[in-house]
């Protein structure tokens, strides 16, 4: 019972502590606690800002999932990996492709939220000329920080290195900027940690309401409830090619996906395997970087009187998803004073006890779990159209509670 509620408090927080907290949740044992702490890639992006959050009190963290071609140390992913990724050529591309505010609740209650900022947002990069989209801010930090570092004579890991350090800074005060909150941590995933990450839990189960297959994304799955893992897994957080709402309706996977995770590690299996935790504590200290400053023990302290209805997902308001930009292509139209009300608002756990008044009702049903093959019973969220003005996904909610079903 012990090991199946401890497993459960993991599930909760896994994709907010990208692992981390899994395995200290999961009482992984000493000497691998310690080995996190040791081998887990740090970053100094946040310091120096304030004093470290004490234990028990509120805090907001950036969680980033980074399409990068290395690992956290900055070492070059294998190519047949890549390939089996369907990563494409690497063209520097250092795009932040999810970013979610997690707010975790202090000791005054209520769930922890976390709020995704679709890739795609048209939105003032900090230090930029003008709007960028917003995934594209880390790398322009990056291609800042290389060209004045080189003209110093800075030359390779060290270059490496502070460049990355640069791009966070920037991307981090982007999503400050647009959102009118402070971070006070930072974690981040390349996407193939999450590959792997998927493999070694031995998949996590999601549901899509009709099949889909896309070239792009490399996805091909059946319509129904499914259990998803390595490449697979990757492409069903990814796709937005051939899907109505695009960026919005990948944000829907990757919520999804997340509630899907949970249900996999409340079964307490997935983390009682001792061999599984060591390749779990591998992955991490091969592919996540946290701000050096986040004490996990007291995070995970913090999040062990959650329910599973007590992880809160939510999207960012957003315009039209056809916006034509100078340079950019097509992004997301964004309103930031919309933004900045919204994510005080939900902020605010009192705001999350309803919708505004006349709000649509948008909220994903999970699905009861069917059997293999069947039709997904899952309430499917109103599609974004490519003339739309208004999107329902700001009053979209979805929970850790159960397995959504999705477009």
């Amino acid at each position: 019972m012990e090991a199946r509620r401890r497993a459960g408090l993991a599930a909760r927080v896994l994709l907010a502590l990208l692992s981390v907290g899994v395995l200290a949740a999961a009482g992984s044992g000493w000497v691998l606690q310690q080995q996190l702490r040791t081998e887990t890639v740090t970053s100094n992006a946040l310091t120096p800002r304030s004093a470290p959050i004490p234990e028990g009190e509120p805090f907001t963290a950036l969680l980033v999932g980074l399409d990068a071609r290395t690992d956290a140390a900055g070492n070059p992913l294998p190519p047949q990996l890549l390939d089996a990724l369907h990563a494409g050529a690497d063209e520097g591309q250092l795009h932040t492709d999810t970013m979610i505010l997690l707010r975790v609740p202090g000791r005054s209650g209520g769930p922890a939220t976390a709020i995704s900022i679709p890739r795609d947002s048209y939105v003032p990069i900090v230090g930029e000329r003008g709007k960028h989209k917003i995934n594209s801010a880390y790398r322009r930090g990056v291609d800042e920080a290389q060209q004045a570092l080189s003209a110093q004579g800075v030359t390779g890991a060290d270059l490496d290195r502070r460049s990355r350090e640069a791009g966070r800074q920037k991307l981090i005060a982007s999503v400050e900027n647009l959102t009118g909150t402070t971070i006070d941590h930072y974690a981040e995933i390349n996407l193939a940690g999450f590959v792997e990450l998927t493999d070694a839990l031995g998949g996590v189960s999601v549901c899509l309401n009709t099949a889909v297959r896309d070239s792009y994304s490399g996805i091909d799955l059946p319509a129904g409830q499914q259990s998803v893992s390595g490449a697979a897994a990757l492409a069903f957080v990814r796709q937005r090619h051939g899907l109505d709402g695009g960026d919005l309706d990948r944000i829907g996977r990757q919520q999804a996906f997340a509630a899907g995770l949970a249900q996999r590690l409340q079964d307490g299996g997935a983390l009682s395997d001792a061999t599984r935790l060591n390749q779990l504590v591998r992955i991490v200290s091969r592919y996540v970087v946290l701000d050096r400053d986040w004490d996990i023990d007291g995070a995970i302290s913090q999040l062990r009187r959650f329910t599973g209805e007590d992880l809160v997902f939510r999207t960012i308001p957003t315009g039209r998803i056809d916006l034509q930009t100078p340079v950019d292509g097509i992004a997301v139209e964004i309103d930031q004073d919309a933004v900045r009300a919204f994510v005080a608002s939900v902020l605010d756990p009192s705001a999350l006890a309803a919708p505004p008044a006349g709000a649509p009702s948008a909220t994903i049903a999970p699905a009861a779990s069917p059997r293999p093959g069947a039709a997904p019973t899952g309430t499917p969220t109103p599609s974004a159209t490519a003339s739309s003005t208004e999107q329902p996904y700001a009053s979209r909610i979805i929970t850790a509670d159960g397995i959504p079903c999705v477009n």
